[in-house]
């Protein structure tokens, strides 16, 4: 509290001399060793390329005379909206200003972010939304909800045309939150930033439940508890460098291509650590992250949602400098299965690669789906359809491969070739089946074990043939459903070179309002 009312003084004192320009520089200075910054205008100075950024509407007024607030007209009325460069591209943004008027939505406020959208799609620019607001302006009523809802709308009407991106700088709630979660990404800082509909206040009132602001709405309850944020920071600072990253990983709007980068680490590379990294034993976790990082162009894996549902892995990364989606199975979080919050991930983040043109990449090593009535109860059919339908409705370049084990309905969902995948491939020790051979032969042969002398024998004899006649890729091979069993270490040099001709691929679905995905 000392350091905000420090803050505000020199804000004063600032603005007594100078006007606002040096309020910006003041509070900046003030505070350049914290993790928050503040100063909307300085938040959107390091997003975009240094001189780039061109203010729009920063005259703008609110209109309205009630409960005192004709005394107060900030010019641009709580809310920064520009355009600049980010990487040499044009990208539109606005950041709201909690320093004027509590940076709360009345209808200029909204107009003004409004208006940006709009000429964010027209352009088909990416737009980035910085929030930090109170919330509606309530001494504008119904004005405030309408702005609102204007902002809702074209969210809806740019998605999956242009990338969205929002960072949650400070409070967001009330309807507030509904703008973020219908962009495509939602960054937040860890301990500043906060979502919720409905505050410990108003949870104390109605349910006497005592709950802190952090543990409601927090950047870890989001990240980590509800899926609600896909990239968690511990600063303002790293929170804007880690945007712009994620930007070039992503085209400006769906009828461009990704950007490519220049390659140095080598498109033939074969190498021989893929074989040390996959145990052999199929009950022996591994971190799947490894396999990334060895897989894809060095040091450029960007992973998203990485505290939550961390039996899959998702993330952007480059193979020979162009754009791919990564989506694995992580062996070493409840053995990998696939669940209610791994196949929503998942699905999300295979949509918004199709979305933008950016190839999905699977690495497959799944037992089957979390058994459990929490998992029937909470609607697990459902969800697991999502990532069914997500990889069904992709129509850019699919390819996966088979590191150890492909079990049931899920080796189905993840990429197979029924489900639409364009290249799959395994390695020899890839296991393909219905079921485990533990279980197959409990199911298939419990008479004949049950009859014979010595039972624990008998069944591993069943099992060991099972094993030998369906636990590896030769089946699945000699119907067609992969097109190639390869050896660990020319898995990239393969999938980059797939990548590659597969890259004019051109796939139209049937013209149609929308698909009904289960919800």
């Amino acid at each position: 509290m000392a350091t905000e009312a420090t803050n505000n003084a020199e804000e004063t004192a600032a603005q007594a001399q100078t006007g606002p320009a040096a309020v910006s520089e003041a509070r900046a200075e003030v505070q350049k060793n914290s993790r928050r910054i503040p100063v909307a205008r300085r938040r959107l100075e390091l997003l975009f390329d240094s001189g780039t950024m061109e203010e729009i509407g920063a005259e703008v007024l609110h209109q309205c005379h009630d409960f005192g607030l004709e005394k107060k007209r900030a010019p641009g009325d709580g809310v920064i909206t520009a355009c600049g460069l980010v990487d040499g591209r044009p990208v539109y943004a606005f950041a709201q200003d909690k320093t004027v008027l509590g940076g709360s939505l009345g209808e200029a406020h909204a107009m003004k972010i409004a208006r940006l959208q709009d000429l964010a799609l027209k352009t088909g620019s990416p737009m980035v939304a910085i929030n930090d607001s109170g919330g509606a302006r309530i001494q504008e009523g119904v004005q405030s909800l309408a702005g609102y809802g204007e902002i809702f709308r074209r969210n809806v009407k740019s998605s999956g045309v242009i990338p969205q991106i929002s960072l949650i700088a400070g409070p967001c709630a009330g309807g507030a939150v509904y703008s973020p979660a219908l962009t495509d990404f939602v960054a937040m800082v860890d301990g500043t930033s906060y979502m919720f509909l409905t505050g410990p206040k108003v949870i104390k009132t109605v349910t006497f439940e005592d709950i802190t602001v952090e543990e409601l709405g927090g950047g870890r309850t989001h990240a980590a508890g509800t899926g609600v944020a896909n990239l968690l920071f511990e600063s303002d600072r790293e929170a804007i460098s880690q945007i712009r990253r994620l930007l070039s990983y992503l085209p400006s709007n769906n009828k461009e291509m990704p950007p490519v980068v220049d390659c140095d680490d080598s498109l033939q590379r074969m190498d021989t650590d893929f074989h040390g990294i996959v145990p052999a034993d199929p009950r022996k976790p591994y971190d799947v992250r490894d396999m990334v990082n060895l897989l894809v162009d060095g040091d450029s894996f960007f992973e998203v949602h990485s505290n939550w549902a961390q039996n899959v892995v998702v993330g952007f990364a480059r193979m020979g400098g162009h754009s791919v989606g990564l989506v694995a199975n992580q062996p070493l979080h409840l053995a990998g299965v696939l669940d209610i919050d791994a196949s929503r991930k998942a699905a999300r983040f295979i949509r918004t690669c199709n979305a933008f043109n950016v190839p999905i990449v699977s690495l497959v090593d799944v037992p089957g789906f979390l058994p459990g009535k929490a998992q029937e109860h909470g609607g697990v059919i459902d969800h697991g359809a999502k990532l069914l339908w997500a990889y069904c409705e992709a129509t850019v370049p699919k390819l996966s491969v088979i590191l150890r084990k492909a079990y049931g309905g899920a080796y189905i969902v993840m990429s197979s070739k029924h489900v639409g995948g364009d290249i799959n491939l395994a390695w020899p020790s890839a296991e393909i089946a219905v079921m485990g051979a533990a279980g197959a032969v409990e199911v298939l042969n419990r008479r004949e074990i049950a009859a014979a002398e010595d039972a624990d024998a008998k069944k591993e004899e069943l099992k060991d043939a099972y094993e030998t006649k369906f636990l590896n890729p030769d089946l699945a091979a000699s119907r067609g459903y992969l097109d190639a069993v390869i050896e660990p270490h020319e898995t990239r040099r393969k999938l980059v070179r797939f990548l590659e001709l597969l890259r004019n691929k051109d796939e139209q679905l049937p013209e149609k309002r929308n698909g009904n995905m289960p919800t």
